[in-house]
């Protein structure tokens, strides 16, 4: 199996971590991660992260640029926090992100089934709260906490962060596990963002997420139908709080949301080193296929 050479040109909001062994953890061999930028000329791929090069490109490697080196523009950030695109036009070759359409696709986590037949019964944490909501960015502006506001009149919602209380032991999934319902509520709405809100905050906490994001069939392309609930089957705030009571003092109906963990697991994405390992993995796959992002805006905004 030939060496692949992955240089690391921008370490994600400039903060130096430890180079992943990708081997050790997701058995990819002959895999190379690096941050030496003397291993340019050698590499097979060059990683740069959106948010820290911001549409300046003299923050880019210039000079000579080997024909079958591939550029990989790597964000996690939804079009709405994301600047500085129109610049970026024809500079890369290929795209890594939450988007299921990109080069590399790395979702914020995903579902993956149990190994044999799973599990018979569906255990949950015993839960004596109602509903749960934790936010870090806390604006006005945006859809999620105006529709916070507008739910919050008819039924109570525990909030936890900045604008909110402290969490237990400062674990998010601690907390919110003595919750039925958690909103998972994104901070825009965009194709394919859907964020560890959901993965970790509510399925790892064993709590129904009430989603506030794309619309419902985009989360059917990566959720079972029945293991959320989506704002937009509610023609109002209200709405939706009675049904979130009614759930609650009907204990059979509100486990039919769980019904998914009899068949499946949840991985919650490790960032940075899983982006970084899966370059390889889609190197090997791609051979010698090769293609320019002539504009990266029209793609990534659309």
């Amino acid at each position: 199996m030939d060496p692949i050479i992955v240089l690391l040109w921008l370490q994600p909001f400039g903060k130096k971590r430890p180079i992943p062994d990708c081997q050790t953890l997701y058995n990819i061999r002959a895999c190379t991660l690096t941050t030496d930028r003397d291993q340019y000329l050698r590499s097979q791929a060059v990683i740069i992260h959106h948010r820290d090069i911001r549409g300046n490109l003299s923050t880019l490697p210039q000079g000579h640029r080997p024909v079958s080196q591939r550029w990989i523009w790597m964000n996690f950030e939804s079009p709405s926090h994301t600047s500085g695109l129109k610049k970026l036009g024809g500079v890369f070759n290929w795209t890594m992100s939450y988007r299921l359409d990109s080069d590399v696709f790395v979702p914020y986590g995903y579902l993956y089934p149990k190994k044999g037949y799973g599990s018979k019964k569906v255990s949950l944490p015993h839960k004596k709260k109602l509903v749960a909501w934790v936010i870090s960015n806390w604006n006005e502006e945006h859809t999620r906490v105006k529709y916070y506001i507008r739910l919050r009149r008819h039924i109570p919602i525990d909030v936890y962060g900045g604008q909110g209380m402290e969490l237990s032991n400062n674990s998010i999934v601690q907390t919110v596990s003595q919750y039925k319902f958690y909103l998972a509520f994104e901070n825009s709405q965009h194709p394919d963002y859907i964020t560890e809100k959901l993965w970790r905050n509510a399925f790892m906490s064993s709590a129904v997420p009430v989603v506030l994001g794309p619309g419902r069939a985009n989360y059917e392309l990566f959720l079972p139908p029945d293991s959320f609930i989506h704002i937009d089957d509610f023609r109002s705030p209200k709405v939706l709080a009675d049904y979130l009571n009614f759930l609650d003092k009907n204990p059979k109906l509100y486990k039919k949301y769980f019904m998914w963990k009899k068949h499946y697991n949840v991985h919650v994405t490790s960032f940075w080193s899983e982006p970084y390992c899966s370059v390889c993995k889609a190197i090997r796959a791609a051979g010698s296929q090769t293609k320019t992002m002539s504009d990266l805006a029209l793609w990534f905004e659309a």
